[in-house]
C-alpha cells in the first residue's frame, strides 16, 4: 500500500478496495480475477464505486469509466454523459445525471436497472439486487434521509437530525 497516499475517497468491492487520490488518479488492491483493479491509467477521476467484481470511476467531465467483470453489461457506461454521481451494485452500475434523472446498466433480474422514469433524484446507492434513490423532497426508500447507502440486502439513510433509518433483511 505504499502508493496509497493522498487518498480522498475509498470504495469497497467484494474482496478488493479502491482509493481515489487528490490528484484524480486511482489505486486498487485485492482480488483481481476480472481486472477490476486495473485502474492505474485512470486520470481526472472525481468519484469511485466498487461492486462485486467491477470498479467504476466518475470523470471530471461527467463521463464514466468501468473495468472488471462485464458478463452482464455492468461496465457498459462508455456512452454516459452529464453524470454527477455513480454507484456500483453487485451486478449493475447506476449513474445520476445532472438533470436529476438516473441511468443503469447490468443485470436487471430484480428490476434494479428500471430507473428510466426516476426524476428529481439527488443521490443514488446500489446494493446486491436493488437501487435506492434520494429525491429532492427528501423522500427515499426509508424515511426522509439526507444521505443513503446500500448494502447487499439492505438500505440505510442518515436523516438531518442524526438518526438513521433502514429497510431490508433484518
Amino acid at each position: 500500500m505504499s502508493d496509497w497516499r493522498d487518498i480522498v475517497a475509498v470504495a469497497a468491492g467484494v474482496r478488493f478496495t479502491v482509493g481515489l487520490r487528490a490528484d484524480g488518479t486511482v489505486a486498487a488492491l485485492g482480488l483481481n480475477w476480472y481486472d477490476q483493479c486495473d485502474v492505474s491509467g485512470w486520470r481526472g477521476i472525481v468519484a469511485v464505486a466498487a461492486g462485486d467484481a467491477h470498479t467504476v470511476g466518475l470523470k471530471a467531465d461527467g463521463t464514466v469509466a468501468a473495468v472488471g467483470d462485464n458478463w452482464d453489461g455492468r461496465c457498459n457506461v462508455s456512452g454516459w454523459r452529464d453524470i454527477v454521481a455513480v454507484a456500483a451494485g453487485d451486478h449493475h452500475t447506476v449513474g445520476l445525471k445532472a438533470d436529476g434523472t438516473v441511468v443503469a446498466v447490468g443485470d436487471n433480474e430484480y428490476g434494479q436497472c428500471d430507473v428510466s422514469g426516476w426524476r428529481g433524484i439527488v443521490a443514488v446507492a446500489a446494493g446486491d439486487d436493488h437501487t435506492a434513490d434520494l429525491k429532492t423532497d427528501g423522500i427515499a426508500m426509508a424515511g426522509t434521509p439526507n444521505t443513503i447507502a446500500a448494502g447487499t440486502f439492505h438500505t440505510v439513510g442518515l436523516k438531518a437530525d442524526g438518526t438513521v433509518v433502514a429497510v431490508g433483511w433484518n
